[in-house]
C-alpha cells in the first residue's frame, strides 16, 4: 500500500485530489502530502529497473492465459454498451479470466483453438455488487448476477480517493490534527482493513482513515498518530465517525527510522561483504515458451500474475526419469488469502485483522522488483496486465521474476570409509529453479517462492519483511511503565510499541497426481509396546494409514506429539512393487491461531482454524476467505465449504495448507525488519520408481568459469 503525493491546501483540496488519483494506477491505498517538499529519490535502485515489456500486441495461446490488453479494452466496450450499464458505468474491481472447465484444458494440446475467451468481472453500482461472465468471442454478457451475499470486492483506487476527499474536508479532523500541532504537509494517511463487527457497519460499505507523520523521514509508517480514526461512509461520501483518543501520546520521532540506503551516515561495526554473484557463463538453462510456459530441467508448468493472487502456478508436471512420460503433479496453485490479526482490544486497534488477498489484492500491490537484490543475475522478469476502477488496462512491470538458484545445497551424497575395501565420495549439487513476487500491502512486504526440485519437490516459501504496524506511546523506555499499566506489546523505540500480530497465508492446491482422481492419507506413528519377554526394545514406532472418506476427515491440525504424514496418492496407479503413486505435504516451522472461533476476525478467517483441510474440487472455491472478503460476516469461506462434508475419496480433490506466523515484535525489527520466512514441501512419496536424479551429473572443475580476485600482497 504505497502511498502518493498531493498537495494540502484545504481550500482546493478536492480539485488537487481529483486530477492527481484521476492519472496515476490503482494498486495504492494512502497519500502523502510532500510535493512542497524538497525532492528525493526514493531508491537508489529506481533507474536500473528494467523497461517492462511491451504487452500492447500480445495475444493468448493457452487456454489459462490471462486477458491481454487488446481483450481489457475489448470488454470495456462490451459493458459500456451492456443495457444495465449503459447510462452509468460500474466501478471494476475485479477482472480476471473465467477460465474454461477443467476438462477441457487437460484435453487441449498445443496447437489447437483455444476454448473461447470468457472473462468474470466484479463491480459496483448504485451500492451493489454485480458480478458479470463476459464472452469476449460472441461480443456479450452471458452472465450476471447481483445477490451474491455479504461483503465487498477489494477496494479501488475510487474507493480510497474517496475516504481521504472525505476524511480531509472534515471539520472535526483538521481540528484534531491542529490541536495536535502537526503540519498538514507532512501527513500520510492509510485504508486499514476495517473487518467486520455488527450491524452497525450493515449495508454500508465504510473505510477506516489512520494517519502518521512523514516529517523528517518517508518511513512515515514509524510515526503513527494515535488514537485517531475517521470512519468513513464511502458511497454516501460522507463522516460517520471521528475516534479521537490519543492527543495525550506524541507522535515518535522521526530519528534513526530512514531505511535507505543513501540516508545510512554510520556504517554496521561489521567486516565488509565483497560482491558475490552465482554466475551462468552459457545462460540459464530455463526457457520461457509463448509468454507464460516454463520449462527447465524436467519441470514444465504454466506461469501467470493475478491481481488478487499475485502469482499463479498452473498445469505443472515433471518428467519421469525412467520412462520420459510428463506426468501431473497439480493442476493449480496460488496464495488464497492472507490473515492479519493484531492483537489489541482499543477502539483504534481492534479492527485491524487484514485479509490482503481479498481487501488489496497481491498482485495489485506487487511492484517492480529490484534487479540484483530482490533477483539475481540473469533472471527473467515476467509483467502483470491488470484493470482499473474505470476498466481501462494496465501493466504491472517486472512483477514476477524466474531464476535458478545454487546456494552449495547438496541434492544427495554419500562417502564410504575405506575399511570395506571401498574409497568412495560421491555428491551432486542441488539447483533449483524459483518463481518469485513480493507484494507491498502496506507496511508489509510479502515474498512469494515457488522452489521446483530436480527431485520433484516443490518448496514454496513465505518471507515477511518491510515495516511494523506500531502504536504510539507515552513511554520511552520499560522502566517508566508504571506497575499496574498492562502493556503487553513490547517496546521497540522511544514512544513506539509494536503490536503483536499473527500471519496466515492460505494456499489453494489443486493437485492432480497422475489425474484427477487422488485420495487423501493420513499415515499416523502410532506407538507400540512390547510383550513381556518379545524384545528388549520397550516400544516402537508403526505407521498406520488411513484413507479419509470425506471432507471432516481432511481437516488436520498439526501436533507435535501426535505425528503423522498426509499423503495425496492416485489409487488407480500403482508403482511396480504395488505402492500407490502420490505427494506428501511436508510441513516446516508453522503456528496455529489462538483466538477464539466466535471472535469475529477468526469467523471471516476460518480457514486458519486448521493447517490443513482436503475438500472436494469446485471450479467456485478457490478463495479461502470467500469471493468477496472486505466487510464479509465468515459466510461463505473454506470452513463452510468443509462443513459440507462431500466424498472425497478418489474424488478431483484440493489440498489447502495454512502458514502461519506469531510475531512478537522486537527492536531488531526497527526501523524496517530483517526478513524472516518459513515454508511447506509438496514431496514425491512412491512417485518415481527409484531416486529420480541418481544420474544427474556432478560438477567439474573444467565447466566453471575461472573467477579468482587478483592478489594485492607483493
Amino acid at each position: 500500500m504505497e502511498t502518493l503525493s498531493c498537495s494540502f491546501r484545504f481550500s482546493i483540496i478536492l480539485f488537487i485530489l481529483f486530477f492527481i488519483f484521476a492519472t496515476i494506477k490503482p494498486g495504492f491505498v494512502g497519500f502523502s502530502n510532500s510535493t512542497n517538499r524538497k525532492a528525493k529519490l526514493s531508491s537508489i535502485f529506481e533507474a536500473s529497473i528494467p523497461k517492462p515489456s511491451n504487452l500492447a500486441t500480445s495475444t493468448p495461446l493457452h487456454p489459462l492465459d490471462p486477458l491481454t490488453v487488446q481483450e481489457i479494452n475489448q470488454l470495456r466496450d462490451i459493458l459500456s454498451s451492456y443495457g444495465p450499464f449503459s447510462s452509468s458505468f460500474p466501478s471494476i474491481h475485479s477482472l480476471s479470466l473465467d477460465e474454461p472447465e477443467k476438462l477441457r484444458v487437460l484435453e487441449w494440446r498445443n496447437g489447437q483453438t483455444l476454448p473461447p475467451r470468457k472473462a468474470q468481472v466484479v463491480g459496483l453500482l448504485s451500492g451493489k455488487v454485480h458480478l458479470l461472465v463476459v464472452d469476449l468471442d460472441l461480443g456479450r454478457v452471458t452472465s450476471h448476477v447481483t445477490n451474491l451475499g455479504s461483503g465487498y470486492p477489494m477496494l479501488s483506487m475510487d474507493d480510497i480517493t474517496v475516504s481521504l476527499q472525505v476524511t480531509l474536508s472534515s471539520e472535526e479532523f483538521n481540528k484534531s490534527i491542529s490541536a495536535r500541532g502537526l503540519d498538514f504537509l507532512d501527513l500520510s494517511c492509510l485504508t486499514p482493513s476495517v473487518g467486520w463487527f455488527g450491524p452497525e457497519e450493515e449495508g454500508r460499505r465504510i473505510a477506516k482513515v489512520v494517519c502518521f507523520s512523514k516529517e523528517g523521514t518517508p518511513n512515515f509508517y514509524m510515526r503513527p498518530i494515535e488514537g485517531l480514526v475517521v470512519v468513513v461512509d464511502i458511497d454516501n461520501k460522507k463522516v460517520l465517525k471521528v475516534l479521537d483518543s490519543g492527543r495525550g501520546i506524541p507522535v515518535p520521532k522521526a530519528e534513526n527510522t530512514d531505511y535507505r540506503y543513501q540516508a545510512q551516515n554510520k556504517p554496521p561495526k561489521m567486516q565488509p561483504l565483497n560482491p558475490i554473484s552465482i554466475e551462468q557463463p552459457q545462460g540459464p538453462s530455463f526457457t520461457i515458451e509463448d509468454d507464460h510456459i516454463v520449462r527447465w530441467a524436467n519441470w514444465i508448468f504454466h506461469l501467470k500474475a493475478d491481481q488478487r493472487a499475485g502469482m499463479v502456478i498452473s498445469k505443472a508436471m515433471i518428467q519421469d526419469s525412467e520412462t520420459g512420460e510428463f506426468r501431473s503433479v497439480m493442476y493449480k496453485g496460488f496464495a488464497s488469502e492472507l490473515f492479519v490479526p493484531y492483537m489489541d482490544f482499543s477502539d483504534s486497534w481492534y479492527f485491524k485483522s487484514f485479509m490482503d488477498a481479498g481487501e488489496f489484492g497481491l498482485g495489485a500491490t506487487a511492484l517492480s522488483l529490484v534487479p540484483l537484490n530482490d533477483c539475481p543475475r540473469y533472471s527473467y522478469y515476467m509483467d502483470g496486465v491488470f484493470v482499473s476502477a474505470d476498466g481501462r488496462p494496465y501493466i504491472q512491470p517486472n512483477m514476477i521474476c524466474i531464476f535458478e538458484k545454487y546456494a552449495g545445497d547438496i541434492g544427495w551424497r554419500h562417502s564410504e570409509l575405506p575399511v570395506n575395501g571401498f574409497q568412495i565420495r560421491e555428491a551432486r549439487p542441488k539447483i533449483t529453479l524459483i518463481a518469485r513476487m513480493a507484494a507491498s500491502v502496506g507496511n508489509y512486504d510479502y515474498i512469494f517462492d515457488w522452489e521446483f526440485q530436480t527431485d520433484g519437490i516443490i518448496r514454496v516459501k513465505v518471507g515477511l519483511s518491510g515495516m511494523l504496524m506500531v502504536k504510539g506511546t507515552p513511554y520511552e523506555n520499560v522502566h517508566q511503565v508504571p506497575p499496574n499499566n498492562d502493556i503487553s506489546s513490547p517496546l521497540i523505540s522511544e514512544n513506539v510499541l509494536g503490536v503483536i500480530h499473527d500471519h496466515f497465508i492460505t494456499f489453494h492446491l489443486d493437485m492432480d497426481i497422475d489425474g484427477s482422481n487422488n485420495s487423501f492419507v493420513k499415515v499416523e506413528l502410532v506407538k507400540e509396546q512390547s510383550l513381556p519377554g518379545q524384545s528388549p526394545r520397550k516400544s516402537i514406532l508403526k505407521a498406520k494409514r488411513k484413507v479419509a472418506k470425506k471432507e471432516e476427515d481432511g481437516r488436520i491440525k498439526l501436533k507435535l506429539y501426535d505425528p503423522s504424514e498426509f499423503h495425496l496418492i492416485n489409487p488407480s496407479r500403482l508403482s511396480r512393487l504395488g505402492n500407490p503413486t502420490g505427494y506428501k505435504v511436508v510441513p516446516r516451522a508453522t503456528a496455529a491461531s489462538l483466538l477464539d472461533l466466535d471472535d469475529p476476525p477468526q469467523i471471516r478467517a476460518a480457514f486458519a482454524n486448521n493447517q490443513i483441510w482436503v475438500t472436494l474440487y469446485n471450479r467456485s472455491e478457490q478463495w479461502a476467505g470467500g469471493f468477496l472478503v472486505y466487510q464479509s460476516k465468515g459466510d461463505d469461506t473454506l470452513a463452510v465449504w468443509s462443513d459440507r462434508n462431500r466424498p472425497i475419496e478418489n474424488k478431483d480433490i484440493v489440498l489447502w495448507y495454512t502458514l502461519g506466523f506469531h510475531h512478537i515484535p522486537c527492536q531488531e525489527d526497527f526501523p524496517v525488519m530483517p526478513t524472516v520466512s518459513s515454508s511447506f514441501d509438496l514431496k514425491p512419496v512412491n512417485f518415481f520408481e527409484s531416486n529420480p536424479i541418481l544420474g544427474v551429473m556432478p560438477n567439474f572443475e573444467k565447466d566453471l568459469p575461472i573467477c579468482w580476485a587478483t592478489s594485492s600482497s607483493s
